[in-house]
C-alpha cells in the first residue's frame, strides 16, 4: 500500500469499530500481520475482541525481565481463558549482561538507553518479516499520540500500523471490560493507569495525568515503541 492507499483506508475506516478494523487488517494482511501488546487495559481488549471474532492474529509482548509480578499473572490469565500462546520476546542482553556492560540500574541513569536495548531493538526485531502490526494506541493518551490514523505508516520500525482503538476514550475502554469481563491487571486497581516495567512504574495520584506514574521525575513519557519521528507528523 502507498501513502495514498494508507490514507484512504484510513480514512474509510475512521468511526469503524475495533472489530471492523481488525476483521479489515487480517483480510489486508493474511498471515503477515501481529499484534504487540503490553498487557494494559487497551491491550486486553483488543485480545478480547481477536479471540471473540476468531482471527487468526500472531500475538507477542516484550519481555523485558522487569515486568511486574502481576504482568506475568495476568499474560497465564489471559492465554489460559483464551486459549491462545502470547510468544515472548526479549531483548538479547539479560538484565545481569546489561549490568556488565553498561552499568547497574541503566533505567536509574539513562532510561531512554535502557528502553532501547530492553523495548525498542526487541521490537524492530520482532517486527521484521510482518507487513503490519497491531498497537493498543488512543489519542487521548498522550499529545504525540493525538495525530495517529487508524492506518499509518509506521516510520520508526518501517511497517504499516493498525490502531483499532485509537478513538476510543479510557471510559469506553472500561464500559467494554465491564461488558464483557475481560480480565486484566490487578495493578489499574491500584493506580497504576499505565503499566511498564517495575522499575519505572508508580501510582496515578487522582488529578495526575495518566501517564505521570511511568518514569516518574523526568520529562520522558514514552518508551519509544509509539513515539512518531518528525517525518511522520503533520
Amino acid at each position: 500500500m502507498n501513502s495514498a492507499d494508507l490514507l484512504s483506508a484510513s480514512q474509510s475506516l475512521e468511526g469503524a469499530s475495533p472489530a471492523e478494523v481488525l476483521t479489515w487488517a487480517t483480510r489486508q494482511f493474511p498471515s503477515r500481520l501481529t499484534f504487540a501488546t503490553g498487557f494494559g487495559v487497551d491491550g486486553c481488549v483488543l485480545i478480547d475482541f481477536i479471540s471473540r471474532l476468531k482471527l487468526r492474529i500472531d500475538v507477542f509482548t516484550l519481555d523485558t525481565d522487569l515486568l511486574f509480578q502481576e504482568t506475568y499473572e495476568l499474560w497465564r490469565k489471559l492465554e489460559e481463558r483464551y486459549g491462545i500462546q502470547i510468544r515472548a520476546v526479549r531483548p538479547v542482553l539479560s538484565v545481569e549482561s546489561q549490568a556488565e556492560v553498561h552499568g547497574p540500574n541503566l533505567w536509574e541513569r539513562n532510561p531512554d538507553r535502557c528502553c532501547e536495548i530492553r523495548k525498542v531493538a526487541p521490537l524492530r526485531s520482532a517486527l521484521a518479516g510482518f507487513d503490519a502490526w497491531i498497537s493498543a494506541i488512543r489519542r487521548d493518551q498522550t499529545p504525540d499520540r493525538s495525530g495517529a490514523r487508524v492506518v499509518e505508516w509506521d516510520f520508526r520500525f518501517g511497517l504499516i500500523k493498525v490502531n483499532p482503538l485509537v478513538a476510543w476514550s479510557s471510559a469506553d475502554v472500561w464500559s467494554y471490560v465491564r461488558a464483557h469481563g475481560v480480565p486484566y491487571s490487578a495493578l489499574h486497581d491500584r493506580g497504576f493507569l499505565s503499566i511498564g516495567c517495575a522499575p519505572c512504574t508508580t501510582p496515578v495520584l487522582p488529578g495526575e495525568d495518566p501517564r505521570a506514574g511511568r518514569w516518574r521525575g523526568r520529562m520522558k513519557t514514552e518508551c519509544g515503541l509509539h513515539s512518531r519521528p518528525l517525518a511522520s507528523k503533520g
